[in-house]
């Protein structure tokens, strides 16, 4: 399986057998996986979302954002409980290329990744609940 540092960005190829939560980088020596969501850039956004064989889900945001700032602390939440996914943020203000590649109308926006390819979006603000059940159904589409 190969797995992009949260840390440094470099990717790492780990053995079946090994489980990804407990291995480190070989150029960092950090953890290769993150809990947390990592704060992507426009220099690390598509190495992450396409160099991952785990499914990656952005969060799109902005600090003005009055429903980004009360999800964030869902999505976090939901991001530890959720160790065969990985989740990142773009701060829409800074990455501004990017959000404007990935065609984001509003804030904030989910987007779900596979392999690169983008699996499903949802946008607006998302209680925990829902946030679980949009992942359970983006986990349903890249099982058929």
């Amino acid at each position: 399986m190969n797995i992009v540092c949260a840390n440094c960005f470099t990717t790492n190829r780990i053995p079946d057998d090994k489980d990804y939560n407990k291995g480190k980088c070989g150029k960092c020596q950090q953890g290769v996986y993150s809990p947390k969501p990592t704060e992507l850039t426009a220099n690390t956004f598509y190495p992450f979302i396409e160099r991952n064989d785990l499914p990656v889900i952005v969060d799109f945001w902005a600090s003005w954002c009055g429903p980004c700032q009360n999800m964030a602390p869902v999505y976090s939440k939901v991001a530890q409980s959720s160790p065969s996914l990985l989740f990142t943020k773009v701060n829409t203000e800074q990455v501004q290329q990017i959000s404007a590649d990935a065609n984001i109308r509003s804030l904030p926006t989910l987007v779900f990744f596979h392999q690169g390819e983008e699996v499903d979006r949802i946008s607006g603000g998302l209680n925990e609940m829902q946030m679980k059940q949009w992942v359970v159904q983006c986990l349903q589409k890249i099982a058929n």
